[in-house]
């Protein structure tokens, strides 16, 4: 007895039986019988470049996964930076909060006893009501970002590992070494899982164009007969018969050379594929870096800007209370300074977010 199979092309089926036949004079006859069927040779390479294909995809999926994980990373890395720049600013809103409380306490009590005009005491409540709609506002942010945050983390994250404010410096790496090569660029994942399946592509090609070629197979019976049950595995009692087949490819309706069609074709979108990959990679990379040559730029000029503008501030309002210039000016001042440290904030999360950027687009970082 046996069974079907394949090797080369499949696997080895193996079947054994035993019989005993008798003859007129009474001589029994002993025999076991190993079944090897459909063992195909691969003389053409079909079996071993859809082997080469099937192993280039399992590749390619793992540098799918990678990759993957690198942009859940960057992600996780992105809404922490967020919560801490939405930290900052609640921080700056209450702070700039009590100033305005302050300035409007004033402005009302001189209104009441007839200093100051409505018209000022109005546009101090302005400016009050204006930072306490920032920090209503910047609270449900928070909480919609600690939400993100649990989100990509799978978890609820421990207040201890959630950030009070946008401190760059302690969290991200703030230089990059000095001629990093773009090499570099052919290890991110989604450039090698591109190069893998390209090499799938390339062996399906070559599995499609060996369909073409006849397949060779052989069935064969391994057995051994004798007169007597212990003389069964003995030697001399060995058999073996083979029978090869093959099977011609004539009439399939074009379905080979439609198949072989239809891999170089795939094989192309593949090039095009790996083609745009690289050119994307090289395009992050340098996006990334022409914004990290100028962010550092960027903050200084705005830490300069802010603390001009609170200076400013400073001087109205020592000016006003001094009689030498209006309230008007030392509104407009307080304003100006308010919103040039939300500004300062948000490039500070620009160039911590360029950072994160730096790490995706290198493939996970340097090492």
């Amino acid at each position: 007895a046996g069974t079907g199979g394949n090797a080369g092309g499949g696997g080895v089926g193996a079947g054994v039986g035993a019989g005993v036949g008798a003859t007129s004079s009474n001589i029994e006859f002993y025999s076991v019988n190993a079944g090897f069927s459909a063992f195909e040779l691969d003389l053409f390479g079909r079996v071993r470049n859809q082997n080469r294909a099937a192993l280039e995809s399992y590749f390619a999926s793992e540098e799918a996964q990678r990759a993957a994980r690198i942009s859940l990373i960057a992600e996780i890395a992105s809404a922490w930076l967020t919560l801490a720049s939405d930290q900052e600013q609640l921080r700056l809103a209450r702070e700039t909060l009590k100033a305005f409380a302050e300035t409007q306490r004033l402005t009302s009590a001189q209104f009441r006893i007839g200093v100051a005009s409505e018209l000022e005491a109005r546009q101090a409540e302005t400016n009050y009501q204006s930072a306490r709609n920032d920090i209503a506002a910047l609270t449900a942010q928070i909480a919609r970002d600690q939400n993100a945050l649990n989100l990509l983390a799978g978890t609820t994250v421990p207040a201890e590992q959630l950030p009070t404010g946008l401190a760059v410096e302690t969290v991200t790496r703030d230089a990059l070494p000095a001629g990093i090569s773009s090499d570099v660029l052919l290890r991110r994942p989604d450039v090698l899982q591109a190069e893998h399946q390209l090499i799938a592509q390339n062996a399906n090609i070559g599995a499609a164009r060996a369909a073409m070629f006849p397949t060779i197979s052989l069935t064969a019976t391994l057995g051994t007969i004798s007169t007597a049950l212990s003389g069964l595995f003995g030697g001399g009692s060995f058999t073996y018969t083979g029978s090869p087949s093959i099977g011609l490819p004539l009439f399939d309706g074009g379905r080979r050379q439609g198949n072989l069609d239809y891999a170089r074709a795939s094989q192309q979108a593949a090039v095009a594929t790996y083609e745009k990959t690289i050119q994307t990679a090289f395009r992050e990379v340098a996006d990334a870096l022409a914004q990290r040559g100028t962010i550092g730029e960027q903050v200084s000029a705005q830490t300069a800007r802010a603390n001009a503008a609170q200076v400013a501030a400073r001087l109205s309002d020592a000016r006003y209370r001094a009689g030498v210039d209006s309230f008007l000016v030392s509104l407009d001042a307080q304003r100006t300074a308010y919103a040039a440290q939300q500004q300062l904030v948000t490039t500070r999360l620009t160039r911590a977010s360029n950072l994160v950027e730096l790490y995706r687009s290198l493939g996970g970082g340097l090492d």
